[in-house]
This record gives C-alpha cells, sequence and structure tokens, in this order.
C-alpha cells in the first residue's frame, strides 16, 4: 500500500539536536456512504416507540461519522403500514420497524419473537433472546424471507386495552369485535369475540364510530395519544396478552451483508441499546400518564383490574391457541419448545425474585 511520509520534530534530546524523525503513516482512504430507508408500522403520535427507530438511526450516524445514514419514516408515509415486512423482505426498502406479531399470518411462528400471551416479560424476552436459543430461531424462522430480524425496545407490560361495556365474565367477549393482533387475538377468538387486525392510527376513528367494541394499544401515555380516553369508558389491565412485548428491527439479509463489517456492528449495537431506552422511557411516562387518567378524567375513565376469574379462564384459553398455533409448523414446534422450556426454567427465579417483590411492595 502506497505511503506518505511525515516529516515531525522529535521531541527532548534529539529536538535539541536538530534531529528529525521520519513516521510512515498510510493514506486516509474515502469511505463510501451508505444511505438506507426504515419505514415504520407506528404512527408520529406513538412518539416512544417510533422514537426507538429515530433513536437507533441517530446512534448509525454519528457511529459512523456520517457514513451510514437511515432515514426513518412513519407508518403510512412510504406504505402502507403492514406492508413493511414485504416491502423489506424483497428489497423494496433495506429496512423496517415494526413487530413480529403482525406477521402472524404469513410466518405462524413470528409473533413469539415479539410476545405470548402469559408469557415472558421483557427481561425474560431479552434473556431468552440474548442467553438462549431465542435469536438464533429467530433468524432462522425469518431466513426465508430474506430478513435478518434484531430485538427492539420493549414496552414493557401493557394494559388490557378499552372497552365500551364492562367485563364481568368471560361470556362478555362473546360476539366483541376487538383490535387485538396476535396471538392475544386468537385467544379472544376462542372466546367467542372476533378480532380485529387494524394498524394503530386507526384505532381511534374505529372505536369512536363503533366499528369496534374494545381495543388494545399499548399503555397510558401511548393510547392518551391516540385520544382513546375519549372513545371508551373502561380500562382494564394487567395486559395479559402482551406480558412482555418486544418491538423489531427487520434488515434486507443483502443488504444487510453488503455493508462493511464494521458498519454491520454499528448497527447491532445501536439496534440493542434501543432495548433498554425505550423501555426505561416507557416506564417514566406510563407511571405520569396513569396520573393523568386517574385526575383529569375522573368520573369519564374507569381503570379497573380484570376479574381473576376471567383472567384464569383467559390463561386456559391462551394454552391451547398458543400449543396448537405452535403445531401449524415444523418451526412453530421448535420455537414453541425453546420458549416454553426457558419460561419454566427461569420462572421459579422470577416469583421468589421481582414477582415476591412487588408482592410486598403491594401491601
Amino acid at each position: 500500500m502506497e505511503r506518505r511520509r511525515f516529516i515531525v520534530k522529535a521531541g527532548g534530546v534529539l529536538a535539541a539536536a536538530g534531529a528529525t524523525t521520519v513516521v510512515e503513516a498510510p493514506y486516509v482512504i474515502a469511505q463510501p456512504k451508505v444511505q438506507w430507508r426504515m419505514p415504520s408500522v407506528y404512527p408520529p403520535a406513538a412518539d416512544v416507540l417510533l422514537g426507538s427507530a429515530h433513536r437507533l438511526a441517530k446512534a448509525v450516524e454519528e457511529m459512523s461519522a456520517g457514513r451510514f445514514r437511515i432515514e426513518v419514516s412513519p407508518a403510512g408515509q412510504l406504505m402502507p403500514p403492514l406492508g413493511v415486512f414485504d416491502a423489506t423482505s424483497q428489497g423494496t426498502v433495506e429496512s423496517g420497524h415494526s413487530a413480529s406479531l403482525f406477521w402472524a399470518a404469513k410466518v405462524p411462528a413470528a409473533p413469539w419473537f415479539a410476545t405470548v400471551p402469559f408469557g415472558l416479560n421483557a427481561a425474560g424476552m431479552a434473556a431468552w433472546f440474548l442467553q438462549s436459543d431465542g435469536l438464533k430461531l429467530w433468524e432462522e424462522t425469518y431466513a426465508p424471507f430474506n430478513l435478518l430480524p434484531r430485538p427492539g425496545m420493549s414496552t414493557g407490560p401493557q394494559m388490557a386495552g378499552w372497552f365500551r361495556r364492562k367485563i364481568n365474565t368471560i361470556g362478555d367477549f362473546k360476539g366483541l369485535r376487538m383490535r387485538i393482533p396476535g396471538l392475544g387475538g386468537q385467544v379472544v377468538a376462542r372466546a367467542g369475540g372476533t378480532p380485529v387486525l387494524i394498524p394503530g392510527g386507526e384505532i381511534y376513528s374505529a372505536l369512536e364510530r363503533g366499528v369496534i367494541d374494545a381495543s388494545e394499544w399499548i399503555g397510558p401515555y401511548d393510547d392518551m395519544k391516540l385520544n382513546l380516553q375519549n372513545t371508551a369508558r373502561y380500562y382494564y389491565y394487567p395486559g395479559w396478552h402482551e406480558p412482555g412485548a418486544t418491538l423489531e428491527y427487520i434488515f434486507n439479509k443483502k443488504a444487510y451483508e453488503a455493508l462493511p463489517v464494521d458498519l454491520q456492528r454499528m448497527l447491532n449495537y445501536a439496534a440493542a441499546t434501543t432495548q433498554l431506552t425505550g423501555l426505561m422511557e416507557m416506564e417514566v411516562k406510563n407511571a405520569a400518564g396513569l396520573e393523568t387518567l386517574k385526575t383529569d378524567f375522573k368520573g369519564k375513565v374507569e381503570v379497573l383490574p380484570l376479574p381473576a376469574p376471567v383472567l384464569r379462564d383467559l390463561k386456559k384459553l391462551s394454552a391451547e391457541v398458543v400449543r396448537e398455533e405452535s403445531e401449524k409448523t415444523p418451526t412453530g414446534r421448535k420455537v414453541y419448545a425453546s420458549y416454553t422450556a426457558f419460561q419454566a426454567q427461569t420462572g421459579g427465579w422470577s416469583r421468589i425474585s421481582e414477582g415476591a417483590y412487588q408482592q410486598l411492595m403491594a401491601l
């Protein structure tokens, strides 16, 4: 490799003698710049979720000194929100930002990588990905679609959703039209309801016009950003259907492999950092949002726990649905086996550590 020579004054005794030193240094080679597009399934109102993608893009640009830039687009700007998977798979765009539970119809095993009813919490999901074979299985599941997945931020525990009428027994789900995706939607169907899959930006109008009777979204902060408190009176918890929802970044595999190795590493690192920062932001904002609901909407909104018998019935139905859905494909069976084994392995510790502590604090 050609080199250029810098002549510098040597320090110390040699400098006093007027000596010089020759230093060999390589030419600085101009690095190519990479520009990617990343459409999201989340609207601008979901500023924490969408913001996590912007945070990734900012980190990548700063770490690469401007060599690698990712343009993030909110839902609907480049394409319909639920077109993100196919567009990234086909290489129309290089990357996407979403949640794997949206793709259950085309990838039956996909929901496990987002959340499972009565499944792992945020910490459990991260541990399954990073300390077990969760991420490896996710990569295998998406490989036929020319996609490479990476975990995004976790929302933490969610709310069970907004209902226009009270839920007293499992029978109240019969005939209920509810916006709920993934395996949770299958459970609602098993209970006699009708799950409806619509993008977040369309929930308000659907509830307000009575097209649906209930809807889950995320938690107090994001739900109020969509003004859902003005569409239904009863706001139930806990979010049994999404106890540790984890978002995803999906990269077109060919585009990813075309990146220099250092840019691949930067992209992976930036994705990992948003897992923690997004979860922490969600915790703080949901806490403030809950207080706002209790004070500013007192008498208009009722924040209620789902009755224990209803939760027990939902848990029983969930076990049936999750097992049956896993049997649809060989990949599903493999993912289900890994997930359930890991949940059993870590569950004992969770119950006597975090679970016991939370019970104590509630006394």
